[in-house]
């Protein structure tokens, strides 16, 4: 491999070497590097076509004055990695700081005082590269710097001016300690729903958790799917994460299905109500089903209301969000406008990559063509987003009603999907040729590949970090709080080239990202927003994230299974989590209560052809009644086990008293907030999501076994909820009182 790919991988931040989960150093291979930097496009087989692609890079950098964007925190000093013609190196510096509310700052650089960095010579001229140093007090925000050099005016620069620290509520920050539960939205039943949990649901169960002394409800991500492809359901592979989630539209409540007595009637008929009843009974959602009845009657909504042709107060709130969404909004309307439009035609059209070559970019021309020619279907998927929006809002409000500590917590995907709406029309951010994943560890010695393109952080880097900024400021809209799924992309993320259909994940390398500024913009929006962060730390995180994620005020996630002791494999004391954390006992990767306890995960998995052998399932059994054991030990040795229950774990099933006692023994605990799942209330052992697998399990279908009025009529479960509110509660006074 030539010096010159490893020169162009060390430029791009590829990663030499990383630890691994068992605490050992992988070196990354030449070859995986090479391979990495093939995905993002550079000539690595060609010697001189590499050297010429390197060498334009260096004269664009060199030949602009400033970085396109600059990111530093509040009251420290403005560093301007500035290029300057040589001859003029020592010169005064004119510089503007054109601030975001309008007022401009003015000044002077003595250059001569400022340090050399390095020199260069392109086309016979001299530049230098100096660090010039600007002591001035900025507020948060941002900004824009222009400098002038020897009466010539530079292309301007951003400043984002960030806070240290993530916002955290009052409540929380004053010590509070809350619980709630983390809900897969379209897992919730009701009497009402069409067959998946919508946001009259969320709403619902908003107020009555408020009632029940819940500080928060977490969701799953809401982003975008694809309403052409409903059976495309993992809300982890998104086709835009900038907009919301269709399906959870609660159609009954739109204010336009409210006043029109025709689609009512339609709906109240006999056979729709049938449809309905159908897939409701359901014990998976059927997104066909649900989408298809939700889309017939919104789509007779508004057919004979259309929105964009009105001018009623109702037309112009809709207009205004049109304008407001700009082309991100148009961007997933057209294209889930056509993709429909494709599927009518009799297509496979799952995604941008099965299309039409004229219908394979967003800014193609027939795109363009064909998009003013179905103006109206257009416009009618803007109107979903628009009900989505407001109706998500509508909960957001239910939960700030009823008092909720942090209230709504969204979740941020890592990535989008392959065929999605995101890379069809900003490929230039993104890297089709290669998707995430993580390398080969003890439990996955194949590595995973998930199947998402990632984000070039040198192109979001010119682009000044708007992409991120909206993706985050989007997500942060009607909660109280977000969580960062893999929140260790916000540093690195492991780049797998998929090249002639190979996506081998063992082929990647780590891609390091600007951690610090994508941090600090997480924390600034975080502030305007008013909105608590969450970052999923899960698994192996390298030393620079565990010292910046908690300075950063960003709350990690502890989960009890994974929270043992190195010296002897036991549970750590939930009085010993960090405080400033998420703490909870399972999640939508993991088995339910029930599920771990009796080992039908491990029983699944052998099922479907996840362990292969029977002496793996053996060992798994074996591993799985110590650790039982010493949970059991644990929670006697906290005195939290009622007598009831055995204390040997050959002879103890998991009952109601047992599955309680943990949710007790967690909201005993130091961290701020503790997410409790209504599947381990309910008693349920089928998981929603198994990793690693597709078509062997039926993910993101399973919904709860009882109604949301069922849920809030057991007097075992209110007595429950009572009593994880008063845990919490003692928990936050014994806080309090530690820290005076």
């Amino acid at each position: 491999m030539t010096s010159l790919v490893e020169q162009l991988a060390e430029k791009k931040q590829i990663s030499n070497d990383f630890i691994d989960s068992e605490g050992k150093k992988v070196v990354i291979s030449a070859e995986n590097k090479a391979a990495v930097l093939e995905a993002m496009g550079y000539a690595v087989d060609d010697e001189k076509i590499l050297a010429v692609q390197m060498e334009e890079e260096d004269r664009e950098y060199w030949l602009s004055d400033l970085d396109p964007v600059l990111v530093v925190q509040e009251n420290k000093d403005i560093v301007l990695k500035a290029r300057l013609p040589k001859k003029h190196a020592d010169e005064d510096i004119e510089y503007v700081l054109k601030l975001e509310d309008g007022g401009k700052k003015k000044g002077k650089i003595d250059a001569g005082d400022c340090s050399e960095v390095a020199e260069k010579t392109i086309d016979g001229k001299s530049y230098v590269l100096k660090n010039l140093i600007i002591h001035l007090e900025v507020p948060m925000g941002y900004h824009e710097i222009y400098l002038k050099i020897n009466d010539k005016s530079c292309d301007p620069m951003r400043l984002i001016v960030v806070p240290k620290k993530c916002y955290q509520p009052e409540r929380i920050k004053n010590g509070d300690k809350v619980w709630g539960p983390s809900v897969q939205l379209y897992t919730l039943r009701s009497e009402r729903n069409w067959g998946v949990g919508d946001f009259g649901d969320l709403k619902d169960l908003i107020t009555k958790l408020g009632n029940w002394g819940a500080g928060f409800i977490g969701l799953n991500p809401i982003h975008q799917l694809f309403p052409a492809n409903p059976d495309s359901a993992s809300p982890y592979s998104p086709s835009t994460r900038r907009w919301i989630n269709v399906v959870y539209i609660n159609v009954e409540q739109t204010e336009e299905y409210k006043s029109d007595q025709e689609v009512q009637s339609y709906v109240k008929s006999d056979a729709f109500q049938s449809r309905l009843a159908e897939l409701r009974s359901t014990e998976y959602v059927d997104y066909k089903g649900v989408m298809e009845a939700k889309i017939d009657v919104l789509h007779r909504l508004y057919a004979n209301n259309p929105l964009h042709k009105s001018n009623t107060a109702r037309a112009k709130a809709f207009m205004k969000f049109v304008e407001q969404g700009g082309d991100s909004l148009n961007q997933i309307a057209v294209y889930d406008a056509l993709q429909a439009y494709l599927y009518g035609k009799g297509e496979n059209a799952w995604g941008w990559p099965a299309w039409d070559e004229k219908y394979k970019k967003y800014q193609n021309h027939d795109v363009k063509v064909w998009a003013k020619a179905y103006e109206d279907e257009v416009y009618f998927h803007k109107y979903l987003q628009f009900i989505a929006d407001e109706q998500m809002e509508e909960a957001d409000k239910a939960a700030k009603d009823a008092h909720m500590a942090v209230g709504i917590y969204r979740d941020l995907a890592v990535g989008v999907s392959s065929g999605s709406a995101e890379i069809w029309a900003n490929s230039e951010i993104y890297c089709p040729a290669a998707s995430i994943g993580c390398p080969p560890d003890r439990l996955g010695p194949n590595g995973q590949n998930w199947g998402l393109p990632p984000m070039d952080p040198n192109k979001v880097f010119k682009q000044k970090y708007q992409p991120v900024i909206d993706l985050f400021r989007s997500n942060m809209k009607s909660c109280g709080s977000l969580r960062i799924d893999h929140a260790m992309s916000l540093y690195r993320l492991w780049w797998v080239p998929n090249k002639n259909g190979n996506s081998d994940a063992s082929k990647g390398a780590y891609l390091l990202y600007r951690v610090e500024d994508m941090i600090g913009i997480l924390a600034l929006e975080s502030h305007r927003n008013k909105c608590m962060i969450i970052g999923e730390d899960l698994g192996t995180v390298p030393e620079i994230m565990k010292k910046l994620l908690p300075e950063s005020g960003i709350f990690s996630y502890k989960i009890f299974f994974f929270e043992t002791s190195k010296e002897d494999g036991g549970y750590i004391s939930t009085s010993d989590y960090a405080e400033q954390a998420m703490s909870a006992l399972t999640t939508h990767d993991m088995a339910t209560l029930k599920g771990f306890w009796h080992c039908d995960d491990l029983k699944l998995g052998r099922q479907i052809g996840v362990y292969k052998t029977d002496e793996i399932m053996q060992n798994l059994m074996d591993d799985r009644l110590k650790s039982k054991q010493l949970i059991l030990n644990s929670l006697d040795g906290h005195h939290i086990l009622p007598p009831g229950v055995n204390r040997n774990a050959l002879y103890c099933g998991m009952t109601t008293e047992l599955n309680h006692a943990m949710q007790i023994h967690m909201c005993n605990g130091s961290s701020a907030l503790f997410s409790t799942q209504l599947e381990d209330w309910l008693e349920m052992d089928k998981p929603v999501n198994i990793p690693g697998t597709s078509s062997e399990y039926p993910n993101w279908r399973r919904k709860l076994s009882k109604n949301i009025s069922e849920i809030f009529q057991n007097g075992s479960l209110q007595n429950l909820a009572k009593r994880m509110t008063e845990a919490r509660s003692k928990a936050s006074e014994h806080f309090k009182e530690s820290k005076k």
